[in-house]
């Protein structure tokens, strides 16, 4: 009986871990300010640039990006939060990729306006856990919670923006940053104008 215990608990652990719900959730050692995930529609992080009115590629410099998080997915408030209506049109799709591995994503609208991070003619960049130097991540050392990889667009002019989380690099592409979302991350982007 209580080794069927331990193996419930253990089970619920790794559930948590996979799914962030509260502070203590990180899963390796990357600092909450440099975590994202992808629940839902509803519940995310995403990195975004760390100070106000700053185009993408400009933040791309150690201490120039930060994890900011839905209102239903910020769990730390050393995150920063997006606005409610930072997604005018968002799709989350989850399944298997090329190779069996898992991976859950939003694909969209934004409305870069709605958070001061952004200028909103700027034509964006690519954050990521696996390219910049070394492959140690843009921002070095970011992770997405339960996944072994993520890749992430912001185009304040598209508008749109997309992340993508995955146990397999092949899915989380980081050596197409200029192809744009709907090329680095197929999916719905509602012909965001």
């Amino acid at each position: 009986m209580l080794g069927a215990v331990a193996v419930v608990l253990s089970i619920s652990a790794l559930s948590v871990l996979a799914t962030p719900s509260g502070p203590d959730l990180t899963s390796r050692d990357a600092a909450v300010d440099n975590i994202v995930y992808v629940t839902d529609a509803d519940k995310f992080c995403m990195i975004m640039p760390r100070d106000p009115h700053t185009n993408i590629g400009d933040s791309e410099h150690p201490g120039g990006m930060k994890t900011y998080c839905s209102p239903d997915g910020r769990y730390s408030p050393e995150q920063g939060q997006l606005p409610a209506d930072f997604w005018s049109n968002v799709a989350f799709v989850s399944g298997k990729g090329k190779n069996g591995g898992r991976y859950a994503q939003l694909t969209g609208c934004i409305r870069p306006s709605h958070l001061s991070r952004l200028n909103p003619g700027d034509a964006g960049g690519q954050y990521d856990s696996s390219g910049g130097a070394g492959g140690q991540g843009n921002p070095q050392g970011s992770q997405c919670l339960g996944y072994n990889h993520y890749v992430e667009l912001v185009e304040p002019a598209g508008p749109r923006a997309c992340i993508k989380c995955c146990d397999d690099p092949a899915d989380c592409p980081t050596n197409m940053d200029q192809d744009g979302c709907p090329n680095v991350i197929p999916g719905n982007y509602f012909d965001c104008d």
